[in-house]
């Protein structure tokens, strides 16, 4: 069943993903019929959004905290198969029924757009269309990023990957490109992360205490980290300075 969250009301002159978002091309008149159709929500963290499989009426971006995508198996194991971050694009015009179970795993703020009229504004808006479409190939490089992550990497090496893939997105947000450091709050639990990374919660808390003693980040609390040299982490990930992977 389809949650319905809290309307909220937001303009898009003031929206923190403007400039990375479905509508990011988009012209004053596109934006203006954008509006006639689009509608926000809230769910607070541990809200399900959407189960797998129920009619999905609507598609729509994050606008602020995380979300995540998990998929039950028919003994009832679940999986976590992805992140949803800040200006990422939630459900799929052309299909009926949500893929994936989506959870609030922080407070989660959503600009949603009804699914029939969006789909007729692709037909005839090229830059949502052309948008839509490299964010959907920029998706499709994310997983084949990850599974190099699940299936190559030592555990560091996965824990670090997950935090300076949150890290640089959260600067890509931001627009702070060519950041040396970075202060973030950690969207996952210990126990999520273990989940998204194949590894034990012990595992995990073991890694990110090694990653801490050998002052690659500093950490204030459970959530907080202060990466003081964001090229370091990325070598502990195994990737380049553009984010890439060594080879």
């Amino acid at each position: 069943m389809q949650a319905q969250g809290q309307k909220v009301t937001q303009d898009c002159s003031d929206c923190p993903i403007r400039h990375r978002a479905v509508c990011a091309r988009c012209e004053t008149d596109e934006l203006a019929h954008l509006e006639d159709i689009k509608y926000y929500r809230s769910f607070e963290a541990g809200q399900t959004v959407i189960w797998s499989g129920d009619r999905m009426d609507f598609v729509g971006s994050v606008v602020s905290g995380v979300a995540t995508l998990t998929q039950t198996m028919e003994d009832g194991r679940t999986q976590m198969v992805g992140l949803l971050l800040p200006s990422d694009f939630v459900g799929r015009p052309g299909r009926e029924g949500a893929a994936y179970n989506v959870q609030a795993t922080t407070d989660l703020l959503m600009c949603c757009f009804r699914k029939k009229p969006f789909e007729d504004m692709m037909v005839r808006t090229p830059h949502i269309s052309q948008r839509l479409l490299e964010m959907t190939l920029d998706e499709l490089d994310a997983a084949r990023e990850w599974m190099l992550v699940l299936g190559r990497k030592t555990a560091r090496e996965k824990i670090a990957s997950l935090l300076s893939i949150v890290a640089r997105r959260d600067a890509a947000l931001n627009m702070t490109a060519g950041y040396s450091k970075a202060t973030l709050d950690l969207p996952l639990t210990r126990e999520a992360m273990a989940d998204y990374l194949g590894l034990t919660l012990e595992t995990v808390s073991r890694q990110i205490s090694a990653l801490k003693k050998d002052q690659v980040i500093h950490l204030e609390g459970k959530r907080r980290i202060t990466i003081p040299d964001m090229g370091r982490l990325m070598e502990e990930a195994g990737d380049d300075s553009d984010g890439g992977f060594l080879v």
